[in-house]
């Protein structure tokens, strides 16, 4: 049985930070990794699911606006003297 190695769009590989080097494969309840490259291989098992999201400006909660009062001072026209 052979398995389908897939490239992984748009990854850099962590070891010589090329783009689309990297490609990927399941087999045994593994999952693999390796850079065309350079002699980068990982392994993980698949278990590995509840890894945490990185906190970015689109999965982060919106900041409550404050609500600082302040007074605004209205001023006559006709009580302003022009030099």
């Amino acid at each position: 049985m052979t398995v389908k190695k897939r490239f992984i769009a748009g990854a850099v590989c962590p070891r010589c930070s090329t783009m689309d080097t990297l490609k990927a494969w399941e087999q045994n309840g593994i999952r693999y990794r390796e850079c065309v490259d350079c002699d980068f291989f990982e392994q993980l098992p698949l278990e590995q699911q509840n890894v945490e999201e990185l906190e970015t400006r689109v999965n982060k909660p919106a900041a409550e606006p404050e609500n600082d009062i302040q007074t605004v001072k209205i001023l006559d026209p006709g009580s302003i003297t022009r030099h």
